[in-house]
Parts: structure tokens; sequence; C-alpha cells
């Protein structure tokens, strides 16, 4: 194992800078990994901004794939030096408070989030809670099982969530780096899926992903266009832009769900009367816990899921995470370790 390794960490200006750090030794409950990708999120950039403002030299990125380096005391021998491991969003859970006691590991009131509270994945090495980990299949590149890590499981459980069975219809609401894997496990889950996005540029990818029908939102009404069809029994939503959830809400069936994925900057403005009257609801999904994320991995490899990704090196991580914030990436970017190695 290296003494030292590269990090992408976070500058007084808000920009990322590579440093050479020196390889940690795992604490309690800690591993060590040596990491092999990590993903790249759309989320990262705010990190990066929060990491400024208050946390500098933080390291940022929560889709990690890797193997284990060190183990630490206490570590459950469920783990193993050079095993293949992953790391999402949630850093792992304590075991100890009521959420947990209840096995919402998800919902835990202590959890560490990768990238924000504890260093995360752009960079050779990084230590995680045991608590956090992911196995991660021997059928899957690193590359490819990143996005999953958050991508991935995010949708996935909300499609899980959504209410909605085999041969229902189903929208899918942003096709962008989650909408994409939303189609995909959509499809494969035997719904009739309804991509929505802005611009015809988008129809081809969305139909060659799984997508039934494509909806381009900024040419033809979409509610009135999904009401057609019967309605929809669930919405998944990505999207930042609250005015255009909220009109495509009358087009869902009686009984439907609309569940909500992108925090947003805004209220959501919810017609009370329309879910009364068809018994409509609105939740929240949040990523996932390690057994989750492990599930949504099982269930790629079983119906061939996969992101659709570009590689870039680790000392790319700045143009990387600008190439998300302007969706020019498609769909995703990786982050990859092996370039001076």
């Amino acid at each position: 194992m290296n003494k030292t390794y590269r990090a992408m960490q976070v500058g007084r200006s808000g920009t990322l800078e590579i440093v050479a750090r020196d390889a940690p030794d795992p604490m309690a409950g800690e591993v060590l990994i040596e990491v092999e990708a990590c993903g790249v999120c759309g989320v990262d950039l705010a990190d990066i901004e929060k990491a400024a403002a208050a946390r500098l030299s933080r390291v940022p990125g929560h889709e990690v794939v890797g193997r284990i380096a060190a183990l630490g005391p206490y570590v459950p021998p469920l783990w193993a030096v050079g095993q293949r491991v992953g790391v999402g969003r949630l850093g792992g859970h304590c075991n100890e408070c009521d959420q947990c006691r209840q096995g919402r590991f998800q919902l835990c009131r202590n959890q560490q989030v990768v990238g924000v509270d504890i260093d995360g994945g752009y960079a050779e090495m990084m230590l995680a809670r045991c608590a956090g980990l992911v196995s991660i299949p021997d059928e899957l590149d690193a590359e490819d099982a990143a996005p999953i890590l958050c991508a991935g499981v995010a949708t996935f459980n909300a499609l899980k969530k959504c209410g909605a069975e085999a041969g229902d219809l189903v929208v899918v609401l942003g096709i962008g780096g989650l909408g994409h894997m939303a189609v995909q496990y959509a499809r494969r889950m035997g719904f009739r899926v309804v991509a929505v996005g802005r611009g015809a540029d988008i129809a081809d990818d969305a139909l060659a992903l799984g997508a039934h029908v494509y909806i381009d939102n900024r040419q033809e009404d979409a509610a009135a266009r999904i009401k057609d069809m019967g309605g929809a029994q669930a919405m998944i939503t990505m999207i930042d832009h609250m005015e255009t959830i909220s009109a495509l809400i009358s087009a869902l069936s009686p009984k439907g769900r609309l569940v909500v994925l992108n925090p947003g900057k805004s209220p959501l403005s919810v017609p009370l009367g329309m879910l009364i009257g068809g018994e409509r609801s609105v939740m929240g999904s949040i990523t996932g816990s390690p057994y989750e994320s492990e599930k949504a991995l099982s269930f790629s490899v079983l119906a061939d899921v996969r992101p659709r990704i570009e590689r870039m090196p680790l000392e790319q991580a700045g143009e990387a995470c600008q190439r998300m914030a302007s969706g020019d990436a498609k769909f995703r970017v990786v982050l990859t370790m092996t370039a001076q190695k």
C-alpha cells in the first residue's frame, strides 16, 4: 500500500486543488479504501461551495468504488482486505438512534454525509465507516458501479416506493444523470414508461434507454398528453423547476403518487383539492441504505442496467464538475484514479 495519495480538495477560492496526503490509519469501525473510481454528482458543486465557506480542504465525492486496503479495530469479519466495496452519500448509520432501532438506517439521525461531513472519493484513498460499506458485484466495472451508488439507488428506490404495478404508466420527469437511470429501471420493472424532458435533442436517447414515449415539454402540453394516455399511476421527478412539476401533478391518476428526489430551491405548489378528491399523494425519497444499494447493484446486473458515463482522470475533477453542472455530460461523469499510477 502506498504511504501517500493524491486528493482533490476544496481550496480557498472555492475550486478544487490537487494535493498529496499521507495515508491515514483507520480508526475503530473504519476501513481504508483504495479508490478506483468516483462518480461526479450534480450536488458536488454545492458541497464544494459549502466547504469553501466553512470546511476548507474537504474532499468531495460520494459515488465511490474501490478495494479495502486496511482495516481498523472492531470491523466485522464481513469485510476483508482486498474486498471490492463502495460508499454512497450516506456514510454509515450509528445503530443507536430511534430511526436505526426501527431499521430505517437511511434516516439515521447521526449519519455522516460523504463529501460534506467527511472526506469523499475525489482521491486515491478514503476512510469510511464499515456501517456505510456496500459490496460490489464482480460483474460490474468500478466505473459502472460508481453512479449506481447515488443516481442508481435513488431512482431504484423511488420506483419501488411509487405504488405502481407492472403495466402501469409511470412518468420520469427529467432525463439527466438520475433520469436516465430511472428510465432504464422503470422499463425493466415492467412499467409503461413516459419520459418528459426539455428539447427534442434528448428524444432518441430517452427511447433508446427504454422509454415507450418521449414528450418534449417545451413543444407540447405534457399533462394533457399523459391524460390522453389514461393518466400516470406514478411520477418520479428529478428536476428543480417547481412550476413544471406542479403543472404535471394534474396528470396523476386517482391514487397516483408523485415521488420527489430533488429538494429544489423553492416550494412546490400542490392543489389540495386534487390530492383529496383523487386520493393522490406526494412523497420524498432519499437515496438508500447500504443494503438497498446492494439490491440496486444486483438488479442492475440482473436486468443489464448501466449508467451512460464519460471517464475523466482525477486531476480533471474541476472540469468534470463543470461538465455536469452545464448539462453537457451524457449522462454521468466518472473520475478514474489510474492516470498516474
